[in-house]
């Protein structure tokens, strides 16, 4: 991202700069993932300078002004490097293992952070009756992403008997036929994405059906489908992604659910264990 040619300018120029197009250059370096969204005005009221030097800035780097400036920038989140290139720029050849435990954990909890910082309550909530009132739920998530959306589907599944994780892209089309407004799909997606999640999201939203997408930043390609979009931070200092913040929204998702519906959860739980001990199910 920071390889973009809007932060190669920033980089380059340095040196030229006054102290507040510095100030600037390395707020919006070091909050690219958010910094993009910033109107001019919130972004000098949060470095701490006039508006105005902020337009500068703009000229400055040879942009015809902020907006076009903020342009470049959320284009820049668009270009995603690959997994070679991801780990090229995050491991160096003396790299040692005896600090990846505490460097990993560190960014996942910046991660949660974050995303707990962006997800607004009201918008959690409707995802949450969203999902209590489909008639059919089905789950999009392929790659790396099938993990969540596998955890997902089973606890879904679990307490709702209505869930399902479409597992083979090529099947999409069988399973997807009869859906109807009454129907949600909850597309997972994360830099880098793939586009059958994309394709198959165009195309529920195209029949009526509700669509929640979750997903890593609001350019993700997944959220102009999506009619709730929940927001995770997954980046971390490796070639893979974090999936620290995106499960834990799947975890709240089941919990507040289950805490909606609870006289239906404990009822169907109270028959499912009757059920696990006929069958022997768990190790006691």
């Amino acid at each position: 991202m920071l390889e973009s040619e809007v932060y190669k300018r920033m980089i380059q120029s340095r040196d030229r700069m006054s102290k507040s197009h510095k100030k600037i250059a390395n707020y919006l370096i070091e909050n690219h993932e958010t910094a993009p969204f910033l109107t001019a005005s919130k972004l000098a009221k949060n470095v701490q300078v006039g508006e105005a030097t902020v337009i500068r800035f703009a000229f400055f780097l040879n942009y015809k002004g902020y907006p076009d400036l903020q342009r470049h920038l959320q284009e820049a989140l668009q270009r995603k490097m690959t997994s070679a290139e991801v780990l090229a720029r995050t491991t160096d050849a003396d790299d040692m293992t005896e600090n990846v435990i505490s460097e990993v954990l560190s960014d996942d909890i910046q991660n949660l952070k974050m995303t707990l910082g962006q997800v607004e309550p009201d918008n959690f909530e409707k995802a949450v009756k969203e999902i209590i009132n489909a008639k059919r739920i089905y789950i999009i998530a392929y790659r790396s992403a099938t993990s969540i959306g596998t955890f997902l589907e089973f606890y879904l599944d679990l307490v709702l008997q209505n869930t399902e994780l479409i597992r083979q892209a090529d099947g999409v089309s069988e399973h997807l036929l009869d859906i109807t407004e009454e129907d949600l799909v909850i597309g997972l997606g994360f830099s880098r994405y793939t586009k059958r999640t994309v394709e198959v999201l165009k195309y529920v939203k195209q029949q009526g059906a509700k669509t929640l997408v979750i997903t890593d930043h609001l350019m993700s390609p997944l959220v102009p489908y999506g009619d709730r979009n929940i927001v995770a931070a997954t980046e971390i200092n490796s070639f893979i992604d974090s999936f620290a913040a995106p499960m834990s929204i799947a975890s709240a998702l089941i919990t507040a659910l289950t805490r909606s519906e609870h006289k239906q959860v404990e009822k169907r739980l109270k028959e499912l264990e009757d059920l696990w001990g006929t069958f022997d199910v768990f190790y006691d």
